[in-house]
């Protein structure tokens, strides 16, 4: 049986027929203080050298054992993934988690947070399905990687790019998880599908020409200055892994977004319970506005919401006024529904079924 706390992972890179011997996950203290762990995953080198993804982990108390198999959820391991210049910070997502009486995880991909190296590009990445090979080293460190057998279930949150990749990787994957909530997900570019068609054909030449070429830099800072404890926010950010205005985005990366946002728009068969949360309004500005504050500065959260009936057939749309991007850092009340809300969700779907 694997034990995911010392047990052994296999990498496998089908993309370049490479695979690599197994490998001992070594679980060291996480930045986030003496509940957190990390794990670092070594993947296949990439062009710009080694990579790496990190999985965090929480360590639940003698108590927290004892009491979660009376829980709903004890049966559960969650896969938190994140968004673009993003990385896992939010230590009450995991104490909520945790409450339900699952066990709670974290992906910090390749070239973010964690997991970024000073040889990479941030963030970079020309396909998606990249991150595939960064999710099933998670998955075999949790226990649910391809040829084990897993006895507990796997629901999977992300949030903005992130719920675009797990998404997709849902619907590419059937059978491997058990439920999926989406956090902001990046479904749909910001002008709206029309628009990201119309662009699609000069980016794609782009991306095969100079797919590091650098695009306009369209964030002026407001959503850090939002969120951020060295701003007017309440959440303490590592300038290193989000910087104010973000990273530099570039020809082939864009295009892979919008490769993946094109599927999503013809249509996935996600066959698991979908829920997704979303702000109720969008505040797309170059200047700074008060309802920055209240609302979603990065999405546009009405061509998003469109978008989301193309997921699946079970899906759960819930709109949130006041939250802003990452719901969960809202401000404490719109915080606290958002949190009653999924608690609400996950007592119909989070039962075995």
């Amino acid at each position: 049986m694997h034990d995911p706390s010392q047990g052994r992972v296999v990498g496998c890179c089908r993309r370049s027929g490479l695979r690599y011997a197994e490998a001992m996950v070594t679980w060291e203290p996480d930045i986030l203080g003496e509940r957190f762990e990390r794990a670092t995953l070594p993947l296949a080198p990439d062009p710009q050298g080694d990579v790496v993804a990190t999985l965090v982990r929480t360590r639940r108390s003698r108590w927290q054992r004892l009491t979660a198999s009376v829980k709903n959820l004890s049966d559960v391991d969650v896969l938190y993934v994140h968004g673009w210049v993003d990385y896992f910070f939010q230590r009450h997502v995991a104490e909520a988690w945790e409450e339900t009486g699952a066990r709670f995880h974290a992906l910090d991909l390749r070239k973010y947070g964690r997991s970024l190296r000073e040889h990479q590009t941030p963030g970079y990445i020309s396909d998606l399905e990249t991150y595939d090979e960064d999710i099933e080293g998670a998955l075999h460190a949790m226990g649910h990687g391809k040829g084990q057998r897993p006895t507990r279930r796997l629901f999977i949150m992300a949030h903005s790019t992130g719920g675009l990749t797990m998404s997709l990787w849902v619907h590419r994957n059937p059978g491997r998880a058990h439920a999926l909530v989406l956090n902001s997900p990046w479904l749909e570019f910001q002008i709206g599908g029309i628009g990201r068609e119309a662009l699609t054909p000069l980016l794609e030449i782009g991306a095969r020409i100079t797919p590091l070429r650098s695009l306009p830099q369209v964030d002026y800072g407001f959503y850090t200055r939002t969120i951020s404890d060295q701003f007017e926010g309440e959440w303490h950010i590592d300038p290193r892994w989000r910087p104010e205005r973000g990273f530099a985005t570039h020809t082939a990366w864009l295009a892979a977004i919008f490769a993946a946002q094109r599927k999503v728009a013809s249509g996935l068969s996600i066959d698991i319970p979908v829920l997704v949360l979303l702000s109720s309004a969008s505040t797309i500005s170059r200047t700074w506005a008060e309802p920055m504050r209240t609302t979603d500065i990065v999405l546009n959260v009405d061509e998003v919401a469109q978008r989301v009936p193309r997921l699946g057939n079970a899906v759960t749309l819930i709109r949130v006024e006041g939250a802003i991007h990452d719901v969960t850092l809202s401000a404490p009340p719109v915080r606290q529904r958002v949190k009653l809300e999924l608690q609400r969700w996950l007592a119909g779907y989070g039962r075995e079924w």
